[in-house]
């Protein structure tokens, strides 16, 4: 089992409060467009020693394997359950949840008009972190998109007597096919102190993975179930675009394959080009039309894919063989949890939350000067 180490960090202060907590069953992961996780329980025996540790909702807790930093955020939930004490902690974007925009337009950043959602991503991180004690010292990534939110007839807006929330702000702003993508990180400066940091990524997080696979009898540790699933297959996909009534944009794409016809609906609201709509009706009916598709899977360290090559929102190749199928694909990586030392034999529990890489839409690339 790799060496790992969990460590707490006073907020406000940066101050070390516990180097080495012995934390029992632990688990965490990092999550595409989420906060992702951390549990663990500390035994009675461990908690006076560490009470400083363990004030919930002002402490950063880490997991650091070896000299690498796999996973840091903020303890939300510290007490006693069962016959231990329980930790419940979530990364750097969970703290936009506990904060609200009381300025109005995230204190004279908006209203805002075709602009780039990496833009108002910022914003909103910059609002939460200047008023006082609000700051996390977390840095957001320069990365821009061509995506637009807010028209001149319908500016985005952050009023304030709706008293808005600034984690519900961000989930709005990724939840579109082409907008941007954001992942949590943490990692160290050259100077020993921690970078917490938002990756912004357009059109998306992530690239497509030749260095590293996950194979059955190789790193793959489990048998993971591959989903055939009529009601996934279509081979008539009827897409509709931006209108209303016998205005809407419409596109079928349609094929004859032998198979019984079955179709499915695309709505996409914002897409005003028929072009456009007719290209994309065409890539859901292909996808569709190939059967098989896995959601999870558990590996190991291994040098085909070592703990920490991947990661979030990556395209890599999976490639399934048991008694039931012989499947491969490529899948992204949406999630990834590890529970140390929780497999066999002691190894370190790895999985792997995967889609379809087919499955995901991105927006069209930044130019580069």
């Amino acid at each position: 089992m790799a060496r790992w180490r969990y460590w707490a960090q006073h907020a406000l202060t940066n101050e070390v409060l516990a180097a080495s907590l012995p934390v029992a069953d632990p688990e965490f992961g990092h999550e595409l467009n989420g906060p992702g996780h951390f549990k663990g329980r500390l035994e009675p025996r461990f908690v006076q020693a560490n009470t400083a540790a363990l004030d919930a909702g002002n402490v950063y807790l880490y997991a650091q394997f070896g000299t690498l930093l796999m996973w840091g955020g903020i303890l939300w939930f510290s007490q006693p359950q069962d016959r231990s004490w329980a930790l419940e902690a979530a990364g750097w974007s969970s703290y936009l949840n506990q904060r609200y925009d009381h300025h109005g337009e995230l204190n004279a950043r908006g209203p805002y008009v075709n602009t780039d959602p990496c833009k108002i991503i910022r914003d909103v991180w910059a609002y939460a972190q200047e008023q006082p004690d609000g700051t996390l010292g977390v840095q957001v990534d320069t990365t821009t998109s061509t995506a637009k939110v807010g028209t001149t007839k319908e500016p985005w807006h952050s009023y304030w007597y709706e008293v808005p929330n600034l984690g519900d702000h961000i989930d709005n702003l990724v939840s579109e096919d082409d907008s941007p993508d954001y992942a949590n990180h943490c990692s160290y400066a050259t100077d020993g102190t921690v970078v917490r940091r938002i990756r912004l990524g357009y059109p998306r997080l992530g690239r497509r993975r030749t260095d590293i696979t996950f194979q059955s009898g190789v790193n793959i540790i489990d048998s993971p179930p591959i989903r055939y699933s009529g009601e996934d297959y279509a081979n008539t996909i009827i897409a509709t675009g931006s209108g209303e009534g016998t205005a809407t944009r419409k596109a079928v794409d349609s094929v004859r394959d032998g198979r019984l016809r079955i179709e499915k609906h695309l709505p996409l609201p914002s897409v005003n080009g028929n072009d456009i709509l007719a290209k994309r009706a065409a890539a859901d009916r292909k996808r569709r039309q190939i059967l098989g598709q896995t959601e999870q899977i558990t590996v190991r360290h291994h040098p085909h894919a070592p703990l920490g090559s991947w990661q979030i929102g990556d395209d890599v190749q999976v490639a399934v063989h048991n008694e039931w199928t012989s499947w491969s694909a490529w899948c992204r990586i949406t999630g990834w949890t590890v529970k140390p030392g929780a497999g066999n034999g002691g190894e370190d529990a790895i999985t792997l939350d995967l889609a379809r890489a087919d499955s995901f839409h991105y927006g069209a690339p930044t130019e580069v000067a």
